[in-house]
C-alpha cells in the first residue's frame, strides 16, 4: 500500500511538471493533459514494454490516468491564477525522479535481470517521461544537456544494488538509494553542478 501511494505521488508530481511545460509551450487544455499524462506514465510504459510486463500498469489500474487528468486540470487552473513556486516544484521533481527510478530498478531486479539491466530500467523509468515531455514541447531533453539528472538516478540505483552486500536489508537499501538520488539532484541544482560539456 505504501509503495502504491508513493507511485501515485510520483505520478502526480510528474503530471504537474508535464502540465507546466505544456502551459509554457502555450498548448491548449487538451495538450496540457496529454503532455502531463505522457510525462507521468512515459517512463513506466517503456519499462513495462521492454520487460515484457503485460498488461501495462495503467491498463490494469485506470486510477493513475484519472489522477493525472485531475492534476493536469488543477495545475492549469492554478497557473492562470498565480505562478507556481519554483522551489517546491524542483524538490517535488527530484522526489518523482527518485521514486520512479527506484521502483523501476526494483521491478527489473524482481524479474531476475542483471545489475546493468536493473540500472538501465530504473534510470529509464525515472527519466523517460521527461524526455518525452521535452521532445513534444520542443526542448532539448534534460538528460542530453549537462544537468546532473540521469546521473543521480544511476548513482542511487547503484547504491541500492551494492548496499545489501554490506549487510543492509533491502527496504533500507531502497530508502538509501532514493535519498542519494534526491540529494544529488538537489545539490546539483543548488550549486549549479554540471557534467563537463564537449
Amino acid at each position: 500500500m505504501i509503495s502504491y501511494v508513493l507511485d501515485l505521488v510520483g505520478l502526480a508530481v510528474s503530471a504537474i511538471s508535464g502540465a507546466l511545460a505544456a502551459i509554457h509551450a502555450k498548448l491548449d487544455l487538451f495538450g496540457v493533459i496529454v503532455i502531463a499524462a505522457l510525462t507521468a506514465i512515459g517512463g513506466g510504459t517503456l519499462r513495462d514494454l521492454l520487460l515484457n510486463r503485460h498488461p501495462i500498469f495503467w491498463i490494469v489500474d485506470p486510477r493513475p490516468l484519472l489522477l493525472i487528468t485531475l492534476v493536469a486540470l488543477l495545475t492549469a487552473i492554478f497557473a492562470r491564477m498565480r505562478p507556481v513556486p519554483r522551489d517546491a516544484l524542483v524538490v517535488a521533481d527530484a522526489l518523482a525522479l527518485a521514486l520512479f527510478a527506484m521502483s523501476g530498478a526494483q521491478l527489473a531486479e524482481g524479474a531476475g535481470h542483471n545489475a546493468l539491466v536493473v540500472i538501465l530500467m530504473g534510470t529509464m523509468t525515472g527519466v523517460g517521461g521527461g524526455v518525452i515531455r521535452d521532445v513534444l514541447t520542443a526542448r532539448i531533453p534534460l538528460i542530453l544537456r549537462q544537468d546532473i539528472y540521469a546521473t543521480a538516478a544511476i548513482a542511487g540505483i547503484g547504491l541500492y544494488l551494492a548496499a545489501p552486500s554490506l549487510g543492509m536489508a533491502r527496504p533500507w537499501a531502497f530508502a538509501l538509494g532514493m535519498s542519494l538520488i534526491v540529494a544529488v539532484r538537489l545539490s546539483a541544482i543548488r550549486w549549479k553542478l554540471q557534467l563537463p560539456a564537449f
